[in-house]
């Protein structure tokens, strides 16, 4: 302190007296706010570290001042009590700070983007794997967010033991202290405003591109954002609606204008039997691959290798996960922006495929060996998508093998088989949806029922015999990935097996078999580096230098999340491969056109007549056989390195990806197909009358 003294003596006194005044104005300050401080600085501190654990940039100043202006705001509220009670208030605050950014790092960890407030809507849907949060999906980093609590206790047990708050009550005006902070925050958001441009704050406002957001707003923005967004879903009913009736008119007349194709598939399928198989987390890359000379999903394989067989597909459910990929599939319209379908927009009217295949003269039923509640689906299943019959659990099966969240797949699939048969003794044609649960994260059951090794045998030299011998070696035993792999074989086993007993029952004469996969099974890019890049010789990853090493960066992984889709019929041999990349909305048009049924309300196309397919995912990133494109980083992945695409190209599908997202949401939320047909309805009884 008299070193500086005695350097203010030197420069101009007025100037020397602003200083002091300055100095003395900032350590009064801070001596007298150090638990406002402190909470700032914690808080502050979370939200960085969960952008390092996430997308990176800990000292990106954007989401740092935006975060920070958040903190700053809710921290003013306290001032409006006592000192000695403004603890209570700063650790309630902070403690729902520190749980936001644990959740949300939980969450991107595993599903590589950010937790919605929405969520909690389907919140109990997740006690049935709520053991995978705590075996699986957790990790030790999640939990140090929990410690800011912690520090701010302690910093509050001292300040007590020092009589700070008695000293601060008897200096501080509450309101006037609480004004000067909000003042201080609208400063803050100043500075942050002049670096935000109209794209961002459009983003802003859309909410799909969390990454952008986080990166962009900070987490605590993207979250009040979220929050926002959640309530407005249930209120944007009441707004909007003309803009989007316009939006939806413009986006169907083009897409309608020109007629349906036809080629070699159409009404290929037309008078049969359908029976749909929603296949749990089954992924593509276990197609044709071996474990020891082992085939994965052997019955998969042949009937890819026999069937029609999309190599490139993709589910696009987003939080609602096996609902979304049900509605996607039923309907080719995309999950809700906000909250799920199956609960929150149950109620209005779609254009199903079993509505479809209803009026074509199908029975359509649904079979599940999970509680009937679950996503809602005794109530979505008979009334929103049109089953006319849904079997599920207690009321229809025998629970006498339980694996995971419930009937094992071999004795649902079994006990199914005469309801099957039922039915198509009593209906001329019939369509099923028999939706499979053994192969439901977090796998730990499977061990009893697979005898699938997962291990890797090797022959090694051994010195001391001096020959060369077959061992094993760990590989993916008691590993995540090795659990699911086991788990996927069994899933294989079961469809083998139900196959076999619909063919000793005749129920194939006349029957097609669907299969989809209804999402990847959350892995992480640590069980795939596992998986790809083992050395049994070493028993270690193999080092990143290696000739044969993979990396498993974002966009691989991304790639990676495919879904098999096959289209298979006894005794007929399509032996087709359908390379060109196709998405979960491109089931009912490509399936409809085959069935002689058309829904013109379908975002997806029918992939034997496009001439270039696009999935556009429900987060806003889409991809062409040419590029897959993050919209959240605007940045992409040539599929074809000796094809690169244009910027027009990137601008092109960009911006029919928003339109498509925006168009199947305000299908959803506003209730569009209903009004549209209640107001065309109208139209033709006017016409009546005249």
């Amino acid at each position: 302190m008299n070193k500086i003294k005695n350097t203010l003596k030197s420069v101009n006194p007025k100037v020397t007296e602003i200083i002091t005044n300055v100095y003395n104005v900032t350590k009064n300050y801070v001596s007298t706010n150090i638990l406002f401080l402190s909470f700032v600085i914690l808080a502050l501190f979370d939200a960085a570290l969960l952008r390092q654990f996430t997308v990176g940039g800990f000292w990106n100043i954007d989401p740092s001042l935006a975060d920070l202006v958040v903190i700053v705001m809710f921290g003013s509220v306290c001032y409006f009590i006592k000192p000695k009670h403004q603890y209570k208030m700063f650790i309630g605050i902070l403690s729902l700070f520190s749980l936001i950014c644990m959740i949300n790092s939980i969450y991107y960890t595993n599903y590589l983007t950010f937790a919605s407030i929405s969520m909690l809507s389907t919140s109990t849907q997740l006690v049935g794997v709520a053991n995978a949060v705590f075996e699986e999906i957790m990790e030790l980093k999640d939990l140090i967010f929990l410690l800011s609590p912690v520090v701010l206790y302690f910093i509050h047990r001292k300040l007590k033991s020092i009589n700070y708050y008695d000293k601060v009550e008897n200096i501080e005006v509450g309101k006037v202290r609480a004004l000067n902070t909000i003042i201080g925050a609208l400063i803050i958001m100043g500075f942050f405003l002049t670096s935000v441009t109209g794209t961002d704050l459009s983003r802003l406002g859309k909410q799909w591109n969390r990454e952008y957001i986080v990166i962009k707003f900070g987490i605590y923005t993207y979250q009040m954002n979220d929050l926002v967004a959640t309530v407005k879903s249930k209120l944007i009913p009441l707004f909007g609606y003309d803009d989007a009736l316009k939006e939806f008119r413009e986006f169907y007349e083009e897409k309608n204008k020109e007629q349906a194709k036809t080629n070699k598939y159409t009404n290929t399928l037309k008078g049969k039997n359908i029976i749909s198989i929603h296949a749990e987390s089954m992924q593509n890359f276990l197609i044709n691959a071996k474990i020891n000379g082992q085939e994965i999903t052997p019955n998969l394989n042949k009937l890819a290798s026999e069937g029609i067989y999309a190599s490139n597909f993709y589910s696009q459910e987003s939080v609602g996960t096996s609902s979304d990929s049900e509605f996607t599939y039923s309907t080719s319209l995309l999950p809700a922006s906000s909250g799920t379908v199956f609960i929150s927009y149950w109620d209005r009217e779609y254009v199903s495929m079993q509505k479809l295949l209803n009026d074509a003269g199908y029975y359509t039923f649904s079979m599940h060996g999970n509680n009937g509640s679950f996503w809602n689906r005794n109530v979505v299943h008979l009334t929103t998508l049109g089953y006319k019959k849904y079997f599920a659990y207690k009321d229809a099966y025998n629970i006498d093998e339980v694996i995971g969240l419930g009937l094992s797949d071999k004795s649902f699939f079994s006990q199914s088989i005469p309801y099957i048969k039922q039915i198509s003794e009593e209906n001329k044609l019939f369509y099923g949806n028999l939706i499979m649960l053994t192969n439901h994260t977090p796998f730990t059951d499977i061990e009893n029922f697979s005898d699938f090794e997962v291990d890797w045998k090797v022959e090694k030299y051994n010195e001391e015999t001096g020959q060369t011998e077959l061992v094993s070696t760990p590989y993916l035993e008691g590993t995540t990935i090795g659990s699911y792999i086991k788990s996927a074989h069994y899933a294989d086993q079961a469809i083998g097996e139900f196959i076999n007993e619909l063919d000793k029952n005749g129920l194939l004469n006349n029957t097609v078999i669907v299969i989809y996969g209804d999402h990847d099974a959350k892995l992480k890019k640590s069980d795939f580096n596992k998986y790809y890049n083992y050395d049994p010789y070493t028993e270690s990853i193999k080092e990143k230098t290696a000739e044969d090493y993979v990396t498993i960066d974002y966009y691989s992984y991304e790639l990676n999340r495919e879904v098999p889709f096959i289209i298979w019929q006894k005794n007929k041999k399509y032996k087709t491969e359908i390379t060109e990349v196709m998405g979960m909305y491109d089931v009912l048009p490509t399936l409809g056109n085959m069935l002689g049924i058309r829904s013109e309300y379908a975002l997806g196309s029918d992939i034997f007549s496009t001439k270039e397919n696009v999935i556009v995912f429900p987060d806003g990133n889409w991809m062409t056989n040419k590029v897959y494109y993050n919209s959240q980083k605007e940045e992409g992945r040539f599929l074809n390195p000796d094809e690169p695409v244009s910027q027009e190209y990137i601008a092109k599908y960009t911006s029919l990806a928003e339109q498509i997202i925006s168009v199947s949401n305000n299908i959803i939320v506003h209730d569009l197909i209903r009004k549209t047909n209640e107001n065309n309805k109208v139209l033709e009884e006017i016409e009546e009358i005249k």
